[in-house]
């Protein structure tokens, strides 16, 4: 079983798919903390975020998978957990670098594609239900309005004690839309058998339960 989350930044894909997979026993792939370790694997073999070829051909010799133990989610590089190493800014630049890059996202979308052949999946991204899982059983454009997502982000943000201005996120989010929708490589885009679900005006347990229901339709289940 395929379920493909796509969405823009902010639209609460891995919160919900998390909590989607968890309640149906499926296995929730983060691609966005595989794109990070890829980032990590980068680093230590001491590429520099510029030298594309360099990234080129090192990505093909890492091996990224997700697994699950003890119900905590394990980013597995080259048989190591890396959960604790991922989340640095270092990381962050890097992933943001080489995730554009046509090779480390042709790699990195075979081996999520071998992990939805080998176990019922819900996976989030950007290009999911148009690139990796185009045959997904059933597939969700999650969307919320710009400002509503801005609003999460400060909130999120302030909640850290972290200092923000709501105007700023806002303007970085509806220009991070811009780059998504219009990038040469996998861009943002609503498959054409995807159902649009809009969660500006819902909690999380009824984004939850309209997936549900929508997975239900599709499936007979």
């Amino acid at each position: 079983m395929q379920v493909a989350i796509d969405g823009p930044a902010g639209a609460g894909k891995s919160t919900i798919a998390k909590k989607l997979a968890g309640e149906a026993g499926y296995i929730y792939v983060d691609t966005g903390a595989m794109y990070r370790a890829m980032a990590l694997y980068l680093i230590r073999c001491g590429i520099a975020p510029d030298d594309r070829a360099g990234i080129e051909e090192a990505c093909e010799k890492a091996d990224i998978s997700i697994k699950y133990a003890d119900g905590e989610q394990q980013v597995i590089l080259n048989g190591e957990n890396v959960n604790g190493l991922i989340r640095t800014q270092e990381v962050s630049n890097m992933a943001s670098v080489s995730s554009a890059d046509p090779k480390v996202r042709e790699k990195l979308v075979v081996l999520q594609q071998k992990l939805a052949a080998s176990a019922d999946v819900v996976m989030d991204g950007r290009d999911i239900g148009t690139k990796v899982l185009p045959e997904a059983e059933v597939k969700i454009y999650l969307t919320a309005s710009t400002g509503v997502r801005a609003k999460r982000r400060y909130d999120e943000m302030t909640a850290k004690g972290e200092t923000c201005n709501l105007e700023e996120i806002e303007k970085e989010i509806a220009e991070r839309d811009e780059r998504d929708m219009n990038r040469e490589i996998s861009p943002l885009k609503q498959a054409e058998d995807a159902v649009l679900v809009d969660t500006s005006y819902m909690g999380i347990d009824e984004v939850v339960e309209a997936i549900n229901s929508i997975i239900a339709d599709k499936t007979g289940k």
